[in-house]
This record gives C-alpha cells, structure tokens and sequence, in this order.
C-alpha cells in the first residue's frame, strides 16, 4: 500500500512538472528535399531542432505525423479532372488538393531518421481517416457532419500538467498554423519557434505572422525558447 502511494505521488509530481511541451509538427521525408511534398529548405530546420530536442528544456515533446492512407480524399489523384494544388469545396470548406504523400509504410512517410525521436512520449498519426483530412495536432479538419474531431492531444497534454506549449515543424502555414490556432483556441499558451518553420509558400510568411499574433500566438525565435 505504501508503494502504491508512493509512485502515484511520484507520478502527480511527475505531471505538476510538466508545464512546457514541445510539439514536433510533421518533420517527415515526403516534407524534405527530394519527397512528394517538399517544403522549400525544410531540411535547414534539422541540425537545429535535434540540438532543441536534445536540449532537456521541454518536460514532455510530441510528434505528429501524416500518416494518409492510399486514395486519400486529400489528393489531387483521388479527384478526377483535378491537378496538386487545386483547391475545392469540400465539406463547405475549402480544401488544397495535394500530391500523394505521406501515405502509411512508405518511405516518405517515415519521420525524418536524424532526429532524436526516442525523446518523444508520443506521435500523434493524423490524416487516418479516408475521406477527412488533418492539418493540425490538436483537430482533424471539417469531416461529413461539418465537425472536426479531436485528435487526443489536448487532453494528452493537460493530463499531463502542460499549460504552455512551442510548436515547430513543416510546413509553417499549414500544419504548424493550424496547430497553434487550436492550442490557444484550447487554453495553452502558445508559441511558435518561427526559426524551426519553414513554408510551403514562403511569400505569405509575413501575412502569416500577423494573423498569428492577433489569434494570441507568440512568434519567437530558438534563442527565446
């Protein structure tokens, strides 16, 4: 009995300190030089996002990963008459039809191999569902019934006594963005390591910024962290 108490005390004090995360958004081969889906200079944020990740400043880091199954509803493939990067209406809103990418087991799925992913309490898979999309950690896009279910990590993180949370990874105004959107939306105070981001379309970075900081999200830089 006294053993017992003892680890769920340890494990109480356990969560109490884990106040700041570190979530790793989509850092995959198909996001990298040479995949399906490259974001322009992605590869720059490597070296510098092990060093973080290896740092110990975080108490708890979580990954995500696209994790498509083949046919995707998001690709451009899928659609007919359709080309990567169309965009159409799909469950009332709009949605970038993409290259295929990230699909389940193959390669360019894989998280990028230089990256200290055993430091990781968790992946978050996202993008499972056939026919509805997933940009963010924290939600999955609009599906048929015009919901966008949770994808667990909100509730993850407060069990685990997160309050504050810095986001990082590709691509900056998609899946980074919509990450952060939906931290705040959930309570964490929200910042995105603007160094450790890069865009797929890196000329609205600027706009992207702005819209940002007036949804409450911190833009900081590696040193700030």
């Amino acid at each position: 009995m006294k053993e017992a108490f003892t680890n769920s005390a340890n494990s109480a004090k356990t969560r109490a300190k884990a106040a700041r995360a570190l979530i790793v958004v989509d850092v995959q081969n198909d996001f990298l030089p040479g995949g399906a889906l490259a974001v322009p200079h992605g590869d720059e944020i490597i070296a510098p996002l092990r060093e973080l990740m290896e740092s110990g400043v975080f108490d708890l880091i979580v990954a995500t990963q696209d994790w498509h199954p083949h046919r995707h509803i998001s690709f451009a493939s899928s659609h007919p008459d359709h080309h990567p990067m169309d965009t159409i209406k799909l469950y009332g809103h709009p949605q970038t039809l993409w290259p295929d990418h990230c699909v389940q087991g193959s390669a360019g799925a894989a998280l990028q191999r230089d990256l200290p992913w055993h430091r990781a309490a968790a992946i978050i898979r996202k993008a499972t569902d056939p026919v509805v999309d997933s940009y963010s950690a924290f939600r999955n896009n609009w599906n048929a019934r015009r919901k966008r279910p949770p994808t667990g990590l909100t509730g993850y993180l407060k069990n685990h006594g997160v309050r504050e949370v810095f986001i990082c990874g590709l691509a900056r105004d998609y899946c980074v963005r919509w990450s952060a959107e939906d931290a705040v939306r959930d309570g964490f105070r929200t910042s995105v390591i603007w160094g450790l981001c890069r865009s797929i379309d890196p000329s609205h970075d600027a706009q992207l910024r702005r819209s940002l900081t007036a949804r409450g999200v911190k833009i900081i830089d590696r040193a700030n962290v």
